[in-house]
């Protein structure tokens, strides 16, 4: 007799290191027949998996459980139970309270527990499950491997976490309280990872962390090796094209990494390297350990090492104490770096931070004009750097049909979004382009040269692609 599967939604809140971590989950469910489904109406479990970095991603995860309470009373209707769980770092940070809040919740899970997932979902059966224990065993030890088929319905391009948590305690940040200490996988079982996924036909890894650059994970040979030494690990993989990394510190890149740059044509030539702030002071206060002048050094040594990198960077305004002048040293450092893009934000205090008791605290309006006058002038750069893209030729990977039909839509070296008409056998394979226009958002090309790569790349244009949403 065949065995009845289950439909499985889930919903993803932040960073790249949750959308891996989403497809984990449903990779760890997958022996328990459960599917993945793009439309929660017909799930019989509904995760959110949740970030707690900004206030307003903590609400939202509350307004998502009020309509789906809703949700699950429509199905009970029907004879259709539903459960429902949340994970990630708003679970970890409030566990019971969320239950307590919110009683349609069965199940609460922290990021280091969802390896038990299947066994915590029988148990959320019976009863109401909190789980956001720190275990001393490994997720990653067992995990099950995604399927080949679960991969490459997932794209061309895949995330591979290789380190977690952060030793940084920055003032504003909850990472270190949610996530744990710094902690890194073995090289051997990345390799491994990275393997399984070209053969499924992937053709670019992004290795993920925290405190990426931080990695210390024990080598082939037995001893600790820096994410420099991975890289060119990584390189030797037959197949797997392009590799990026994210999210660095300043205080971790070293000569080493900045040399990978340079030595490594598959390393992508991108980085994203978050500041904060262009004012000392207000670093100090952040407790980033690192200044405005550091940080322009290594942004020196780096272009020195591969001239033709895109930049980008995190900022965040209104920190407290953060006067005009602090400020006006921020927007004088994106002028100075000339970045390719950048992400913007404004201060938000997270329960439980030093930042949140700081004196100082910047009125909110003053916080919301000073982000409103940065990414204007982000834009402004990222503008102006696209525009400089023109007339170039650039190997684009082509990962998808576009929104308008014959377009495809792929990702340059700099991880801009990039449309070309061309045919959908282009899928999967990388295209010589010239490009012909900018945007604010994306470029425009057509082709030039015939594609390189696999010939016979495993997927085909009109496959499904996997859902698990993300917010």
């Amino acid at each position: 007799m065949a065995t009845k599967t289950k439909k499985l939604f889930i919903k993803t809140y932040g960073c790249q290191m949750n959308v891996y971590d989403s497809e984990r989950m449903a990779d760890a469910l997958a022996p328990r027949d459960y599917v993945v489904t793009a439309d929660m109406e017909e799930a019989d479990l509904v995760l959110l998996n949740t970030c707690h970095i900004r206030e307003k991603a903590s609400e939202k995860v509350f307004s998502e459980l009020g309509r789906l309470k809703k949700l699950r009373d429509r199905r009970a209707g029907q004879g259709k139970p539903t459960m429902i769980g949340v994970a990630g770092c708003v679970a970890q940070a409030e566990g019971e309270e969320i239950i307590e809040r919110a009683p349609v919740v069965d199940l609460v899970f922290g990021p280091q527990s969802y390896h038990r997932l299947p066994d915590l979902v029988q148990r959320a059966k019976n009863e109401h499950v909190v789980d956001t224990d720190f275990p001393e065993e490994d997720k990653f030890d067992y995990l099950p491997q995604a399927s080949k088929q679960a991969t490459i319905a997932r794209g061309l391009t895949a995330f591979l976490t290789v380190q977690e948590g952060c030793d940084k305690f920055c003032s504003f940040c909850v990472v270190p309280y949610t996530r744990g200490n710094e902690a890194s996988r073995p090289v051997s079982r990345i390799v491994a990872e990275a393997k399984a996924l070209v053969e499924a036909g992937v053709r670019e890894i992004t290795l993920l962390g925290q405190n990426v650059n931080a990695y210390h994970g024990q080598g082939l040979d037995g001893a600790d090796t820096g994410l420099a030494a991975l890289l060119f690990e990584l390189a030797k993989i037959e197949g797997l094209d392009r590799l990026r990394y994210t999210t660095s510190h300043p205080r971790d890149m070293n000569d080493a990494l900045i040399a990978a740059h340079a030595a490594l044509p598959e390393l992508m030539p991108y980085l994203h390297l978050p500041v904060q702030s262009g004012s000392d002071s207000i670093l100090k206060a952040m407790n980033r350990r690192h200044t405005r002048a550091h940080y322009l050094k290594i942004i020196e040594k780096i272009r020195a090492a591969r001239p033709d990198i895109a930049l980008s960077g995190d900022f965040i305004v209104g920190f407290p104490g953060e006067t005009d002048a602090d400020f006006a040293d921020t927007l004088s450092l994106v002028k100075e770096v000339g970045y390719a893009s950048a992400y913007s934000f404004k201060y938000s205090p997270r329960p439980g931070t030093p930042g949140a008791s700081l004196e100082g605290q910047v009125e909110p309006h003053i916080a919301s004009e000073r982000l409103l006058e940065l990414q204007k002038l982000i834009n402004e750069y990222q503008l102006a750097f696209n525009h400089s893209c023109v007339g170039k030729t650039m190997d684009i990977l082509l990962e998808k049909t576009g929104r308008k039909p014959g377009q495809l839509a792929g990702r340059s070296p700099f991880l801009q979004a990039v449309h070309v008409d061309a045919d959908l056998s282009l899928i999967g394979q990388i295209v010589s382009l010239g490009i012909k226009s900018a945007g604010q958002n994306s470029l425009y090309g057509e082709q030039l040269a015939k594609p390189s790569g696999k010939p016979d790349n495993p997927r085909q244009a009109d496959q499904p692609r996997q859902s698990i949403r993300s917010a």
